[in-house]
């Protein structure tokens, strides 16, 4: 069970910053690859980022790389996604999800337990 959440608070502008958290309850947190997906208006879902179970491998999707980064915090059962050169096009309902001790090379990244989105927005 996932918690998804923003940071910083207000209307986020082009070209800014903000940073999700994904915070597990129960289980055991560092057992599993956690992923970042989005869904915009009209939109299928699209997988992110994805974070393997100890942190050593991370992936991105090509619309967000170089911009956003994936990290984890097992001792807070949370991982987060930073995202920084925010684009219009960015602005969509992001969830976090968990699945096995890797990730996939599928469009969800072999994910099987979904969080609750939480929406972002990006606007001039």
């Amino acid at each position: 069970r996932f918690s998804c959440r923003r940071s910083g608070g207000g209307l986020v502008q082009p070209g800014g910053s903000l940073r999700l958290s994904c915070a597990a309850s129960g289980g055991t947190f560092s057992d599993y690859a956690v992923g970042w997906f989005r869904q915009a208006p009209g939109q299928e879902r699209e997988g992110v980022s994805c974070i393997s179970s100890i942190g050593d491998m991370t992936y991105y999707s090509d619309s967000v790389k170089g911009r956003f980064t994936i990290s984890r915090d097992n001792a807070k059962n949370t991982v987060y996604l930073q995202m920084n050169t925010l684009k219009p096009e960015d602005a969509a309902v992001y969830f976090c999800a968990r699945g096995s001790s890797v990730c996939l090379a599928t469009t969800t990244y072999g994910m099987d337990y979904w969080g609750k989105g939480t929406l972002v927005t990006v606007s001039s």
